[in-house]
């Protein structure tokens, strides 16, 4: 009699929010912004969106180092806040948080992680994949691309929130996050909701990039 294989779930969760994770990648204001299109200025306004996002979700971290199902993935050598407030501080000036405003969508989006942080440890692990797995993967293109546009120092002020310094093997340490998700330690229903969470937190991040594709639309 041969064991049924059962798929990990770092597999599921990445399969199953493929598509919306794929709508958030391509979106126009994304392109345009990799495409050198826009200017710094556009990059700044994406930064302080990210602000309001991680703030949210890094506020809600220390009540959740304790729990059994969030605990293992709140890890210090990932929090992005100040590296954030480092970045703003170089693309706006030491006064940038008197300016500093979310879009309606990021509100949306960080109210949904501090309520996730509150209420839900499971879907604050949804919220904190999609993030931090997000930022040493494909957000390392983005800083290629930053340096490259806009003269910022390699690994420098402006895109120090791409820069891991406490990471020294990010492959390793994706593999043992990927680990910690196949480990999560909830039901199977449980980890349906999570999955939905997963594909209503790509949902929020692509309702961000739509409302930036309106601020900074290209000129004919």
């Amino acid at each position: 009699m041969t064991t049924p294989v059962t798929t990990p779930f770092s597999t599921v969760i990445r399969t199953a929010s493929h598509e919306q994770h794929t709508e958030a990648e391509t979106s126009s204001f994304m392109g345009d912004l990799l495409g050198g299109r826009l200017g710094v200025d556009a990059y700044a306004r994406y930064t302080e969106q990210l602000w309001f996002v991680y703030r949210a979700l890094e506020e809600g971290a220390s009540a959740l180092a304790g729990d059994p199902v969030a605990g293992p993935f709140i890890q210090p050598e990932l929090m992005r806040t100040a590296a954030l407030e480092r970045d703003l501080a170089h693309l706006r000036g030491a006064d940038w948080r008197r300016t500093a405003t979310p879009l309606p969508s990021t509100a949306a989006y960080a109210e949904r992680v501090a309520e996730c942080a509150r209420r839900w440890p499971a879907g604050y692990v949804a919220h904190h994949y999609t993030r931090y797995l997000g930022d040493l993967s494909g957000g390392q293109i983005i800083r290629d691309k930053a340096e490259r546009t806009w003269g910022f120092a390699r690994k420098g002020d402006g895109v120090r929130f791409y820069v891991f310094e406490a990471i020294g093997n990010p492959a390793a340490f994706k593999r043992g996050y990927r680990e910690r998700l196949d480990a999560l330690g909830v039901d199977e229903l449980e980890k349906r909701r999570v999955v939905d969470e997963c594909k209503r937190a790509f949902a929020l991040n692509t309702a961000v990039f739509r409302e930036l594709g309106a601020e900074f639309p290209l000129s004919a």
